[in-house]
């Protein structure tokens, strides 16, 4: 497991009971997490400003305790991102991905060239924010609206206005197929779909059917040069060998390269207790390794 230790203005404070007791930048947050199944307690008093509270008819709302402003900035090194309280819990980023941010970074810089990105259900653009940073050229698609926009301000945070990206709102799959026949190329392609989603245009997704036929489309958008293809995957069940084998079928077999995967991970502040957040499988030309 890959565990991110250095994230400094994030800290999970406590867990147990299916909770999180967690700090963004000064902000205390509960939020609930499935893997989160023992019960013992570190803090018996969890002081927090909100609490994510899930109802028992589907989804949830948060319970705000202390004032907290509507947004507020939180860093990374020298990457910022715009937060807020979201509905089903979220914040707008999540920060075991500074692994993979900081992996594209590497991988940019040592290719040294101009490096075009494709970065699909992209969200608010954290990875976005990490390519533009080392002057590459990104395409950012996700079919929300709102992400979109989310994802602009976090552009503008970073000073990054003039960087290169394009911001689409589309389906991923329909984009894909289209870029296919317009014959675009990309060097590095990023991918992290949710387990279930609906497009722009109530298209449904469902990871178990519809992500193996993604992988195959869009790997036929890698260039002749390419460098990194990541999956990321929050879906219970789902095991990074899968993956593995999805970048075996549809990506290795064109270009030779290295297949790797593991979990994410986030620890408890002053414990050995690692919260497990999801798996990545990357298809790379060279490791950094």
């Amino acid at each position: 497991m890959v565990v991110i230790n250095d994230f400094n203005e994030y800290q999970i404070i406590d867990m147990a009971h299916g909770e999180k007791f967690e700090k963004w930048n000064n902000i205390s947050l509960v939020r609930p997490d499935p893997q989160i199944i023992w019960p013992e307690e570190k803090i018996k008093n969890w002081n927090y400003d909100a609490i994510y509270k899930r109802s028992n008819t589907g989804g949830g709302n948060w319970l705000i305790k202390n004032n907290i402003p509507s947004s507020w900035v939180i860093n990374y090194h020298d990457l910022k991102f715009n937060l807020k309280l979201m509905g089903f819990k979220h914040t707008g980023i999540f920060p075991e991905q500074a692994y993979n941010w900081n992996y594209v970074r590497e991988v940019i810089r040592k290719a040294n060239r101009q490096v075009k990105v494709l970065n699909l259900f992209a969200y608010t653009g954290a990875l976005s924010i990490a390519c533009l940073k080392e002057n590459a050229e990104v395409v950012h698609v996700d079919s929300s609206k709102g992400m979109i926009d989310w994802a602009k301000e976090n552009v503008k945070i970073n000073n990054l206005e003039d960087g290169k990206i394009r911001f689409l709102v589309d389906d991923v799959r329909k984009f894909v197929k289209r870029e296919i026949r317009r014959g675009n190329k990309y060097d590095i392609i990023i991918m992290d779909p949710p387990s279930f989603g609906r497009g722009n245009k109530n298209e449904v997704w469902n990871i178990e059917n519809d992500l193996a036929d993604l992988i195959k489309d869009t790997s036929e958008l890698l260039s002749s040069n390419p460098l990194l293809f990541i999956i990321n995957s929050y879906t219970t069940g789902l095991s990074k060998t899968v993956l593995e084998n999805l970048l075996y079928l549809y990506v290795d077999s064109k270009y030779k390269g290295i297949v790797a995967s593991d979990e994410l991970g986030l620890p408890m502040q002053n414990s050995n207790l690692i919260l497990p957040c999801g798996i990545y499988a990357r298809w790379e030309k060279d490791s950094l390794k």
